[in-house]
């Protein structure tokens, strides 16, 4: 079996289209990449970038999209709803086929040696490939965003595991590692009271007591006028999509919110939606074999 990777790097840039398709344009120019995905959100000031490939190749993707986003973007100017760090967020390898986690662990060390090396871009690792418990969580790593860990760099705490402990002065820091699939999942509401989505997020959030694998905070989306909670599933088959979304529903509807409409980020795996198919449909015995498409590979 031939070995696949995917990787989803995301690049603090979501309104300037010729920007997105300069650094789409570089994973495009790797033999033996395919470039599934591209989705930019102009409120978060964000793209999302899927691809999958040999694990060299898309190591090689992945190190070229950063380099040209490190050359357009200047995150001293940078403003967005979404947390980040850098021009080039983060990026991680995710196994497919015919690769374990343990090389996607690799390739990671790899990438994140090299963009400190040939970039001058500080790294840090996460998720399957962090170095301390203290690193494994994205939302750990990007504590204080790019404006705080300006100064937080220089602490022993905070010393990147690759590159020099000060921002690169205008692409910031980046991180990179190895994970499962995560489905970015966000839920719009009624309201513009973003003081309701934060109070939502922190009811489903795994750190505050809400959901296992769930990662979720409450944003303003300005050019709607609308408050949303914007989640990372690290694991749908520990915690689906239709619990959480249940949740969200029940919760809002106890501040007078009613849900406006839900998007998926980015790619989202089959089963995914078959799990909140037959849980909604309530299907009795149905198989993931009895999906047309699945038949017709």
């Amino acid at each position: 079996m031939a070995k696949l990777v995917e990787c989803v790097p995301n690049f603090s840039e979501g309104r300037r289209p010729e920007v997105i398709a300069a650094i789409t344009g570089e994973v495009t120019k790797v033999a033996g990449v395919t470039l599934l995905n591209v989705n930019s959100d102009a409120s978060h000031n964000r793209t999302v970038v899927t691809f999958v490939g040999e694990p060299q190749a898309a190591k090689l993707a992945a190190f070229n999209a950063c380099a040209k986003a490190a050359e357009l973007i200047d995150m001293e100017q940078h403003q967005g709803e979404h947390p980040r760090i850098g021009a080039t967020d983060v990026i991680p390898f995710i196994p497919v086929s015919g690769i374990t986690m343990e090389e996607c662990v690799e390739l990671a060390n790899e990438l994140g040696r090299e963009i400190a090396e040939k970039l001058g871009i500080p790294v840090y690792l996460y998720e399957a490939a962090a170095k301390t418990p203290a690193r494994v969580k994205l939302p750990d790593v990007r504590k204080g965003e790019y404006e705080g860990l300006k100064t937080a760099i220089s602490t022993p705490e905070r010393t990147p595991d690759f590159g020099p402990a000060r921002m690169h002065p205008t692409a910031g820091a980046t991180v990179v590692g190895a994970r499962q699939f995560l489905i970015a999942y966000n839920i719009n509401l009624s309201t513009s009271d973003v003081a309701i989505a934060k109070k939502i997020a922190n009811s489903i959030r795994e750190v505050k007591g809400g959901y296992k694998y769930c990662r979720a905070m409450g944003v303003m989306i300005e050019e709607r006028n609308m408050a949303q909670v914007t989640i990372n599933m690290v694991d749908y088959t520990g915690t689906p999509l239709h619990r959480v979304f249940e949740t969200v529903k029940s919760e809002a509807a106890r501040y007078g919110v009613s849900i406006i409409g839900s998007e998926i980020v980015g790619m989202v795996p089959l089963q995914a939606l078959v799990d909140t198919a037959d849980f909604y449909l309530r299907l009795e015995g149905f198989d993931r074999k009895q999906v047309l498409e699945e038949n017709l590979r």
